[in-house]
């Protein structure tokens, strides 16, 4: 990136981006100011055109459409939600919302049953006629939330979303987030600089410096097995207890394991506590329909706290390239 700008007097936006995403998960693109991730994600619906290379969706090169086919999918296939919320500041709440359908040309009487469900959902019931002036950034940023949930796109694009926000309104414009996530299953492609809230919230992370990807991984994965230094860096304050899940360092389950049952989605510190209270050092894991998939002691748990050395990641490495 330096080398670039000092040869050719450009600056690198994104360099060599292979990204697969999954339909209906929560794809996370985090990373410093400066990374590419806010360019990352305009790439997507064509907001900046790239140099060189395609953007598939559903076996489409989005960059092969003509503005005809682009403002389609931008109408119908992708909504985006904003930091600073781009809200209508001359247009209420339920208009805000509507906006997208009316640019569809739905009718008036869907425009507003389907606004009206929205609000509620995003806990808005009852401010459908105040204007943006009149709510907090919060509220402001769920109007934005719903007015991209009420075109039913199957993308939601949200470019540091909630990074306006405070951290207790922040935390709980997350949980909305996966509530509504588990219900309507939509592809969502996430930007921020903060780890927390990509650990929380992310089924894969991918972590940018100078434009390119250094990894992109589930986020057990990241804390476990960082690609580098660098990953390891931003994984250095994280309090593992809180974040790993005992599915990340289960062993396999054998006839003979025994002690309590915990879902693979416990946590480290969760896990301990249960076995403080059964007072034992083993127990058994179990999948959503209660099958016994692992099992864990005392050791894993400690093993797993403690973070890998700069030695041992890079002996790693040197075993993976090997």
């Amino acid at each position: 990136k330096d080398e670039l700008l000092e040869k050719n007097g450009h600056v690198l936006g994104l360099n060599n981006i292979n990204l697969d995403m999954k339909r209906n998960e929560l794809q996370v693109v985090m990373g410093l100011s400066g990374s590419g991730k806010s360019t990352l994600i305009r790439h997507i619906n064509r907001l900046i055109e790239p140099t060189a290379g395609e953007m598939i969706i559903d076996g489409d090169n989005v960059l092969a459409m003509d503005q005809k086919s682009l403002r389609e999918l931008r109408r119908h296939k992708i909504s985006m939600v904003f930091q600073r919320f781009a809200l209508l500041p001359h247009r209420s709440v339920i208009d805000n919302v509507g906006y997208g359908l009316q640019i569809q040309n739905v009718g008036k009487k869907e425009i507003k049953e389907r606004s009206e469900r929205w609000i509620e959902r995003v806990g808005l019931a009852g401010y459908e006629d105040y204007y943006p002036a009149k709510l907090s950034g919060g509220m402001q940023q769920r109007v934005g939330l719903a007015r991209a949930l009420t075109t039913d796109a199957e993308i939601l694009l949200m470019d540091e979303a909630f990074s306006a926000l405070d951290p207790l309104i922040r935390t709980e414009m997350q949980d909305i987030l996966l509530d509504l996530q588990e219900e309507i299953q939509k592809t969502i492609v996430f930007i921020t600089h903060d780890l927390d809230e990509a650990l929380r919230i992310g089924d894969t992370i991918a972590i940018l410096k100078d434009g390119m990807i250094i990894q992109n991984d589930d986020p057990q994965n990241i804390l476990m097995q960082p690609a580098d230094e660098y990953v390891a860096d931003f994984m250095k304050d994280i309090n593992r207890a809180r974040v790993l899940r005992v599915r990340a360092i289960m062993e396999p389950i054998d006839p003979e394991a025994d002690g309590p049952e915990m879902h693979g989605s416990t946590t480290l510190e969760q896990a301990l506590q249960i076995f403080a209270e059964h007072s034992t050092d083993h127990a058994v894991i179990v999948n959503k329909r209660k099958e016994k998939v692992g099992k864990l002691t005392i050791e894993d748990l400690i093993r797993g706290m403690k973070r890998p050395t700069l030695q041992e990641i890079r002996d790693a490495n040197d075993q993976q390239v090997a």
